[in-house]
């Protein structure tokens, strides 16, 4: 079966998170779009856990449900301490197979920090003895570094992170069987990075509210069984999996240099010809992620490991509707097209993914329609984000008058 797996993200009881995160609204939501796991999110939180364990339903394979809906224990950690001269600031999302191991893991975690003050909650605790201690409380257990690129709180990022994998996990790497590419990268951007080869490379929506659940998502093809999906990740069992559901990297909110205070989007090269300063006020722009990657790569763009897991990138059909509706997202209108998309066709996955153009068309609008099949296409144009800003994205040219619905090819685009 297909599995749309969404294992990062966060309850209202995070910081910045929207009030409507909690168990029923994430349930309704994940249906609505064709979610099929969805991660808690925030299981270091005592209220929320406290939720957690009230409304979720063991199935005996490591999962939990909730009116028709499986959850994952999930949480998000922020670690940040000394190491090597620099304060490192590292965020990785724990997964965890019982509330019984989770509660041997927040005892630990709680000597580190304030478990209550957040639901990510921030720890004084190296991310190699993070490792060490969640997988000596149980080997089924999981850590993956979150966002691994963005500036600050990654792996690799350019402010607070490393320059290896093993220089950050030191002698735990051995654990570390998965990579999260967060929203400024793709898995094409990852593929330059040898080291990266051993690992594979997951995405997550990283999402603060419901509606954004699954901008970006893993499809499996496997059972709804968390040792089943923990054992693919480790042995790299790509048969298995099948694919990750990506932003257009440009449209993340650090893919290039910047300086959000100076209105100054920049390429690397644009960066380095000025010097490494803001051209406009003189101070150190905010290296983004497509930067980072350039100095650390050491294959050329383009190049394919072998054995890659395939992704796709695809922009969320609220904004496609909104765009060619001339509309925000989130709209009255534009809810309401979005809701009747999703009815029509099962879920806004089958609508992004599967559901033939013209037939689209016949319960949209030839424009919605032509949008959807430019974006399978990427047939697109994005201003890319930087230093905090997202990327703005373009279906149609500005006055545009579309006439006429262009045949879509057999295939959806895949890399």
């Amino acid at each position: 079966m297909r599995i749309i797996a969404d294992l990062h993200l966060h309850s209202r009881y995070s910081r910045a998170t929207s009030r409507d995160m909690d168990v029923e609204h994430m349930a309704r939501w994940s249906r609505i779009k064709g979610i099929t796991l969805l991660g808690t999110g925030d299981f270091t939180h005592p209220v929320w856990l406290r939720e957690l364990r009230a409304k979720l339903q063991p199935t005996g394979h490591g999962l939990f449900t909730y009116d028709g809906m499986h959850f994952m224990l999930t949480v998000e950690v922020s670690s940040i301490y000394p190491a090597g001269g620099r304060l490192r600031k590292i965020h990785n999302v724990l997964f965890a197979p019982s509330f019984e191991v989770v509660d041997k893991i927040n005892a630990v975690l709680g000597r580190f920090g304030n478990l209550l003050a957040d639901g990510r909650p921030t720890l004084t605790l190296p991310t190699d003895k993070l490792v060490e201690y969640v997988m000596e409380i149980s080997p089924d257990c999981m850590v993956v570094p979150a966002h691994a690129w963005t500036p600050w709180f990654s792996l690799y990022g350019s402010n607070s992170g490393f320059d290896t994998i093993a220089e950050c996990f030191g002698d735990q790497l051995r654990h570390i069987a998965a990579v999260e590419t967060g929203l400024s990268s793709d898995p094409a951007m990852n593929w330059r990075l040898s080291e990266l080869d051993g690992v594979m490379l997951m995405s997550n929506s990283d999402a603060h509210s419901p509606p954004k659940l699954g901008r970006e998502a893993n499809v499996f093809a496997t059972d709804l069984d968390y040792f089943e999906i923990m054992r693919m990740l480790r042995e790299k069992d790509t048969s298995r999996f099948l694919y990750t559901i990506e932003f257009f990297p440009e449209e993340g909110k650090y893919h290039y240099d910047g300086h959000r205070t100076c209105n100054r989007r920049m390429t690397p090269k644009e960066t380095k010809a000025a010097g490494g300063r803001c051209p406009v006020c003189g101070r150190t722009p905010t290296v983004g992620v497509m930067h980072r990657v350039e100095l650390l790569a050491d294959r050329e763009e383009g190049f394919v490991p072998e054995g890659a897991v395939p992704y796709r990138n695809l922009v969320p059909l609220e904004e496609i509707i909104a765009e060619a509706n001339g509309a925000k997202p989130g709209t009255v209108g534009v809810r309401e097209e979005y809701f009747k998309l999703c009815e029509a066709f099962g879920g806004e996955f089958t609508v992004l993914l599967d559901a033939p153009v013209d037939e689209v068309r016949k319960h949209s609008s030839l424009r919605i329609a032509e949008g959807l099949r430019r974006v399978r296409e990427g047939q697109v144009h994005i201003a890319p984000g930087y230093d905090g800003v997202f990327g703005e994205i373009s279906i149609f040219k500005e006055g545009e008058q579309v006439r006429e619905l262009v045949a879509e090819p057999a295939q959806t685009r895949l890399f």
